[in-house]
């Protein structure tokens, strides 16, 4: 690549980034109180709510971790997005109409609903916590994947960096940037932009690979002639990895990995702190279309996804295995696609990971500023004495908490930048969701069908659950083994010493917390007996209001449907044309194929643009038809509304 070509590269880069701020800045005027910077005025159309849903269930750990997993194993990695599938179903069917008509900005307030005030109180505060480490993980995971595509040493050495740690902060303020500035709004607005670049890449990325090996059948000749067909399997056998049993690795990708990924996908997807991804659509049949919506395209994306670096394993191993990482097969599809893209797309492969971690940042960081807007800093304002905050002052606060926070990440991000332990981005991303999510999950996830419990169920739950998520984590540093002594592990066999001298097997830290769990929470229903008459009133409301449909026009007012569409297709039209406009550059690495490439992402992105241009035309007429009419309903007016509902 020439000097010239280069600078194209970090050209759309820069672009890219720029146009985020613009868009979150433009995104403030839909903002005016609490609700609207929280959930989107509850005023999201399905579409919206089920692309930013998506988009926020993975992140360039799809393309880092996930991506060196299959790289490493093949097929198997895609059993967790299999599971990511099956949750959708699961919200598409039953949950996701529930969880919006659950009428409530933050997924505490759900819980004081359900549990009471001092359950609230300490998941806000656990919450907050797991949802800042998450987001720091995507984080690192994505400054992993950009410094292995791009050469960011002078830049960094600049200001007495190295190149992780400034992709780091670089990406990391801006994201801060444009979710203070918009909110929800642009947090959304922002994840269906970045899926419009996404789907079309992958898609590209997926389509060059296979013509490098020869299609389809190539790749699978290959994977066979490699002697590699058994181990990139879906399901492998025991001790593909390693023999050795007390070694984690000797389960991986088995039988009762991926009966541990659906069971733990199913059920942290399918509790009152997921339930905020639909907070902001309309009503419940938009909340099921949005579900359906994040679903299909989590489908067609495992698809394409795990190609390249499946590719990468085949022709340029070497080349992956060479990248200067802790574990550098993480960079299989940074590779990849620097192997295969034509000049101007390989920036915007960077812009497709970048989309893939900042939604899922931006959305932790939107909610988690909510979780302290509205649960924990009122608590605090009533010990301390202080006046009751007006809509006002809490839209400030909330603005000042989602900067703080952002630091917060950024600041995680770069301590575990640092921690050179060889296990990469998957392990930490899974081994975090296992001890740590799943106790807190299962409770939220048993509380929506069994009404019968105390208020105290869901904390003595997570108590109890938290017991065997701290033998697995002591096990993995080697601190049973060190307190049992030598002489007793020798004895002891392979088995025996895999619950004590290294860390557990992930299915069996699932499989044994979901247990736990469930035992736990079903051991407090005779307790229920024990429930004060206030609470068990609490609890028929909490049913009551869940189960009860949404009644847009009365509960909340005013749709801005027509606005969602026109200024999503303004943005989309505007981006396109800007990446179509890379083919007529004069690159001379780029031939007739390459130009045709371009053009392909670029016009897809603009026509999906102008297609919702049209969309937002047609509501237009739909209202002025209706006010001819004298008619009323959602589509009526297209004014927003200044209170919070």
């Amino acid at each position: 690549m020439t000097e010239s070509a280069g600078w194209i590269e970090y050209a759309v880069i820069a672009s890219y980034l720029v146009f985020l701020v613009l868009v979150g800045f433009v995104l403030r005027r839909f903002s005016s109180n609490v609700s609207d910077y929280f959930r989107a005025g509850a005023k999201g159309k399905w579409w919206l709510v089920g692309a930013s849903a998506f988009m926020g269930a993975f992140s360039a750990w799809t393309f880092t971790g996930a991506a060196g997993a299959a790289f490493e194993s093949g097929w198997s990695i895609t059993v967790i997005f299999l599971a990511n599938v099956l949750a959708f179903t699961v919200h598409a069917a039953v949950l996701a109409p529930w969880f919006r008509q659950l009428r409530a900005i933050t997924a505490p307030e759900v819980i004081q609903m359900r549990f009471g005030p001092v359950t609230q109180q300490a998941y806000a505060w656990l919450y907050a916590a797991l949802g800042l480490l998450y987001a720091s993980i995507w984080l690192w995971g994505l400054a992993i994947f950009i410094s292995a595509v791009f050469d960011f040493s002078t830049p960094a050495s600049a200001v007495g960096m190295t190149e992780v740690p400034f992709v780091i902060l670089v990406t990391g303020t801006v994201v801060l940037l444009y979710s203070v500035t918009g909110g929800s709004w642009a947090v959304m607005v922002t994840d269906v932009l970045q899926s419009l670049i996404l789907i079309p890449l992958t898609l590209l990325v997926a389509y060059l690979c296979l013509r490098e090996v020869g299609g389809v059948r190539g790749m699978l000749d290959g994977i066979r002639d490699a002697g590699l067909s058994e181990h990139f399997g879906i399901i492998t056998a025991p001790g593909e990895h390693t023999p050795d049993k007390a070694d984690p690795d000797y389960w991986k990708y088995t039988w009762q990995f991926a009966a541990a990924a659906l069971v733990y996908k199913t059920v942290t997807f399918s509790t009152i702190d997921i339930a905020q991804k639909y907070f902001g659509v309309k009503n419940g049949t938009e909340a099921r279309w949005a579900a359906m919506l994040a679903g299909g395209l989590m489908l067609a994306g495992m698809v394409f996804w795990f190609i390249p670096p499946i590719v990468a394993r085949l022709l340029w191993a070497d080349e992956v295995m060479a990248v200067e990482m802790s574990k550098p097969a993480e960079a299989a599809y940074a590779v990849a696609g620097l192997k295969v893209l034509p000049v101007g797309l390989i920036g915007l492969m960077v812009v497709a990971m970048l989309s893939a971690t900042m939604s899922s940042m931006d959305s932790g960081l939107n909610k988690n500023a909510a979780v302290f807007t509205r649960d924990i800093y009122p608590l605090f304002g009533r010990i301390l004495g202080f006046k009751e905050a007006g809509a006002k002052t809490n839209f400030l606060f909330g603005q000042i908490t989602s900067v703080a926070l952002g630091v917060i990440i950024i600041m995680i991000a770069l301590y575990l930048a640092g921690q050179e332990d060889g296990k990469g981005v998957f392990e930490a991303m899974i081994n975090v969701g296992a001890m740590l999510t799943l106790p807190m999950s299962v409770p939220l996830c048993l509380s929506l069908f069994i009404p019968r419990v105390p208020s105290w169920a869901a904390l003595m739950t997570v108590i109890v659950t938290l017991v065997p998520s701290s033998l697995s984590f002591g096990a993995g540093k080697g601190w049973w083994a060190n307190l049992l002594g030598e002489e007793t592990l020798a004895g002891m066999s392979d088995f025996g010493r895999s619950w004590v001298a290294t860390g557990w097997p992930y299915h069996r830290t699932v499989l044994i917390n979901l247990l736990t769990g469930t035992i736990a929470f079903c051991a407090t229903i005779p307790f229920w007996g024990t429930a004060s008459s206030k609470y068990r009133e609490k609890v028929t409301a909490f049913f009551t209001r869940m189960h009860t449909p949404i009644d847009f026009e009365t509960e909340v007012g005013d749709a801005n449907d027509g606005r969602q569409l026109r200024v999503v297709g303004t943005f989309a039209v505007i981006m396109g044309s800007g990446i179509a406009s890379l083919s007529i550059m004069p690159i001379a690495e780029n031939d007739l194929r390459d130009r045709v490439a371009i053009v392909f992402v670029g016009g897809f992105v603009a026509i999906v643009g102008g297609l919702l241009m049209l969309g937002a035309r047609s509501f237009d007429k739909k209202v002025r038809n209706n006010a001819a009419r004298g008619t009323t309903g959602d589509a009526a007016a297209d004014r927003g509304t200044e209170e919070e509902k």
